[in-house]
């Protein structure tokens, strides 16, 4: 079942009783915060998400509000091997579980493999689908095979030539030792 619903106000416990589905992109503008871990911005880069709620009855026979969200989005990085542009794909598949407060997410969360969220009448999608993708983000962004190959040494010519430049100062010393004294 496809339903328009608002993905930055999202009724949580009607979309999930519906078992409703939800698909759609955030254009990479509207994120600033991944968009601020990338280096370059196409005009048509988006997050692409799908979403669907449920309702699920606990051992209690309790209903409890579920969503199941993927995610995806390519960002081009830095590379941290050669430094240079690096699409880099990142892709979330997540469930969460609904709960009435803060204190009870904080202690379900800690028993549960699922996530758990506090509920909110007016939940924002867009939000949870951001943190999601910058949780993705690869600790060490880079090529799986770098266009150009790194150079991997520091030697600078004129650092070299310095170097051999450079009087040790214990010759000075031994030349002083030498020189006949003018008393």
């Amino acid at each position: 079942m496809s339903s328009a619903y608002d993905p930055l106000m999202l009724p949580l416990a009607g979309f999930a009783r519906s078992g409703a589905i939800l698909q759609g992109a955030f254009p990479l503008a509207d994120l600033a915060r991944l968009r601020a871990q990338s280096v370059f911005e196409a005009a048509d880069t988006a997050a692409h998400f799908d979403a669907t709620g449920s309702e699920r009855f606990d051992a209690t026979g309790h209903p409890q509000i579920w969503l199941h969200i993927s995610g995806s989005c390519r960002l081009t990085m830095e590379c941290q091997r050669c430094l240079r542009p690096a699409g880099i794909d990142l892709a979330f598949e997540r469930d969460f579980r609904f709960v009435a407060n803060e204190a009870l997410a904080a202690v379900e969360d800690e028993e549960s493999e699922e996530d758990v969220l506090v509920f909110e009448r007016q939940f924002n999608l867009r939000d949870l689908v951001e943190d999601e993708l910058l949780m993705a983000i690869p600790l060490v962004p880079m090529h799986p095979s770098c266009p150009d190959t790194p150079r991997f040494s520091v030697a600078d010519a004129d650092f070299d030539a310095a170097a051999q430049e450079q009087i040790n100062p214990f010759a000075v010393l031994a030349g002083l030792k030498r020189a006949p004294s003018s008393e």
